[in-house]
């Protein structure tokens, strides 16, 4: 049966731009999958998907007019079921074959096989391929109900009594086989041949299609619609780099924003505006942002990567004058413009410092406070880390920026682009003349945003995230909002990750449990002034001391609840480690290993990590890895407890003299290497113990009868154990 190339199109009304390009993919792939699953086409068949603001479509090549016949083995039921005593077939055995479209006139067909410990009857037959006809409407139906839609709208069809739901109205199905039409329905709609082109420059109207192979090409002539996403994003990106590059100047790169673009054009024609340079003296940020978030343009940057007054359009028609197209833009983002500069004009009247009483009137969390209250936290917070880090200095500068970064919600500027905060805060804070490592920290507090962001750039700047993302972390964990299976309204996730990449990517030596015990006496704090507040109501209703029993129960809880928060939190935090190590392309093994000696800096884990890597090329690891597991099991198992330290008296037998003597001569090199951070030596050293520990397991009974030499016995094993896994625990690497 010869195969030939499938054309399916749905017209519709403008789509969601943000919606269209994962729209068309699902359309298109979901359609060529279900069309393989029934056999109208093989794995070598080529799905090419089209989607532009008024269309899904599909490319298949190789598609058959009908599938192949294809034999089907049905198990019908046990033998005992299916046949009576006489061996005449049971009321069941008839129902399930009517069920399969078959009578009792198969019965002499069906074939006794093994199932099981039973026997069962199965009949073979063979199942007529599907019609393309059929199967496309199979796979239609199956496209439009998988589509990702997050909202569907309800509308009338054109008869006026039905209505159906989609994501916008439909207006034309072409379904295409070669060159005839496959008859399928789907919204209301028949398939046909004729669809339509672009609303302004089509050449032709309607555009009857000749065949499916013709499609993209006769589209793009006849209808001036480029068909294809890809394509028409690759044209866009061409004429944007066309247009830039006389100027000396580069678009500005944002992929988002071209993708955007791209599902808001049919026949893109790039072409260069400009505005009023006065503008420029609002920060570049603001322009940017009003001009990609309201008005999709994409601004020119010049070498220096400064903004220019010139910015890019992509129309969506392409008139032989386009000054009316150029001189419209550039009329509709003046006001926009003019908005940011009237904005970051009134905003710096204010300083930032007396903006701070207005938050204390802004709701950070229902069960939190205000954020007044949380940058009061959040400045405790910084001073403690900031002292860690680099003394008093830092921690001033780092509690100002604490105090001042949110102080730019109450401003115009971020209440008109709230994804400017911080950003904003940070020209206010040299407005105010701020030291510029404040208003660079106050810029960069919320860094990083997202998985691959830049950290802060300054010092100050890592402790204000720090704090800030501790406060939340904190905060949520302790009224019980943790993010649950794929649910993180907060971001907590994010934040428990840019808190790990400081720590690491900065080498900030401090270990996450001292991290969070800092951030937790911001929170004691509060719970001692409840405290206080509530023993001095009991004292003033004149409460004799037994009836402070209550309240020292319910204070008693909350500390048990808090604990057991801050708990939950470490625990989260070293599982997002555990996955960041991951990334970084350890083994579950190593990364096991390294986390499991317990509290550690986190800078350390990559130092500790890459010195295990390099113990596990040596020849001696597999065994010294297998040796501290059988260690641990039988220190774990074993009922005795091991002697205080090693009495060399009660060491009778060669091998643990052997041991011992090696494990002295060892062990102060290796901690001496462990202490100055050479992780990788240190191990090395202690690869010569390979053959003592071979040596002791093979010619010494640990669990000696003599309660003496047992404990003796094990207390070499406790420092022997307690000298292999400082920088890791190596039983975690046996296989």
């Amino acid at each position: 049966m010869t195969a030939k190339s499938l054309l399916v199109e749905l017209f519709v009304e403008e789509l969601p731009p943000k919606s269209l390009k994962k729209l068309g993919e699902a359309f298109a792939q979901t359609l060529a999958a279900s069309l393989k699953a029934q056999g109208l086409a093989t794995d070598h068949s080529v799905t090419t998907a089209y989607a532009t603001p008024r269309r899904l479509a599909l490319h298949l090549s190789a598609v058959l007019a009908q599938a192949a016949d294809r034999a089907v083995t049905h198990k019908l039921m046990p033998v005992t079921v299916a046949l009576d005593a006489s061996g005449a077939s049971t009321a069941a055995l008839l129902k399930k074959l009517a069920a399969l479209g078959a009578d009792a006139s198969v019965v002499p067909q069906l074939e006794l096989k093994p199932d099981g410990k039973a026997e069962a009857l199965f009949w073979s037959t063979t199942v007529r391929g599907a019609t393309l006809a059929a199967g496309l409407q199979v796979a239609l139906d199956e496209a439009i109900a998988k589509l990702p839609i997050p909202k569907v709208m309800s509308y009338q069809l054109d008869d006026g009594w039905r209505s159906v739901n989609f994501v916008r109205p439909a207006h034309g199905l072409v379904a295409l086989h070669g060159s005839e039409v496959v008859p399928v329905t789907t919204l209301g709609l028949v398939s046909g041949r004729q669809t339509q082109g672009h609303r302004f420059e089509a050449q032709v109207e309607p555009v009857v299609l000749q065949d499916a192979d013709h499609y993209a090409q006769q589209l793009e002539q006849q209808g001036a619609v480029v068909a294809a996403f890809g394509h028409r994003r690759a044209e866009i990106v061409r004429q944007l780099q066309h247009a830039a590059a006389p100027l000396g100047l580069t678009p500005i790169d944002d992929e988002a924003l071209l993708d955007e673009v791209t599902a808001l054009v049919e026949h893109p024609n790039v072409l260069l505006c400009e505005f009023e340079r006065e503008f420029l003296a609002v920060p570049s940020e603001c322009l940017i942002l009003t001009m990609k978030a309201n008005q999709k343009y994409f601004p020119l940057l010049d070498k220096q990567g400064a903004l220019t007054n010139r910015f890019l359009v992509v129309s969506n028609i392409r008139p032989e004058d386009t000054s009316a197209i150029v001189q419209g833009n550039e009329r509709v983002v003046r006001p926009r413009l003019a908005d940011a500069k009237f904005f970051f004009d009134q905003d710096r009247k204010k300083t930032l410092k007396s903006r701070l009483p207005m938050l204390d009137k802004v709701v950070y969390h229902g069960k939190l406070g205000s954020q007044g209250e949380r940058v009061q936290r959040v400045r405790e917070i910084a001073r403690a880390i900031g002292e860690q880090l680099g003394g008093a200095a830092l921690a001033q500068q780092a509690d100002r920026a604490a105090q001042l970064a949110k102080a730019d919600l109450d401003t115009g500027m971020v209440g008109e682009f709230p994804e400017l905060q911080g950003v904003m805060g940070g020209y206010y804070a040299r407005h105010d003349g701020e030291p510029e490592a404040v208003a660079l920290a106050i810029e960069d507090h919320y860094k990083p945003r997202f998985a691959g962001d830049v950290l802060p750039r300054n010092e100050v700047g890592i402790v204000a995230a720090l704090a800030d993302k501790l406060e939340t972390l904190l905060g949520m964990f302790e009224i019980g909002e943790v993010p649950t299976g794929d649910k993180d309204p907060f971001a907590l996730r994010r934040h428990a990750l840019g808190v790990l990449r400081m720590c690491m990517e900065r080498d900030l030596m401090l270990p996450l449990d001292s991290l969070v015990a800092e951030a937790g006496k911001a929170w004691d704090a509060a719970i001692a002034v409840a405290e206080r507040n509530q023993r001095e109501q009991a004292s003033a209703r004149g409460a004799v001391s037994h009836s402070l029993l209550p309240f020292q129960a319910s204070i008693s809880a909350e500390r048990e609840r808090v604990r057991q928060s801050r708990e939950s939190l470490l625990s989260f935090m070293r599982d997002r480690l555990v996955i960041l190590l991951r990334d970084q392309g350890f083994s579950a093994n190593e990364v096991d290993a390294v986390v499991s000696v317990g509290p550690l800096v986190v800078a350390d884990y990559p130092r500790r990590l890459a010195a295990v890597r390099s113990f596990g090329a040596l020849p001696e690891s597999s065994s010294l890895a297998a040796a501290n597991k059988r260690i641990v099991n039988i220190l774990k198992k074993s009922d005795a407890k091991p002697a205080a330290m090693v009495d060399e008296q009660l060491l009778p037998e060669p091998a643990e003299r052997a041991l011992t003597a090696t494990l002295r001569r060892v062990k102060p090199l290796a901690d001496s290497l462990f202490d100055d951070g050479d992780y990788a030596a240190s191990l090395r050293e202690l690869a010569v113990l390979k053959i003592p520990v071979d040596t002791f397991f093979d010619s010494v009974m640990v669990n000696a009868d003599d309660a003496a030499l047992r404990a003796n016995r094990l207390a070499l094993l406790a420092a022997l154990h307690a000298a292999m896994n400082r920088v890791a625990d190596l039983s975690k690497l046996a296989s």
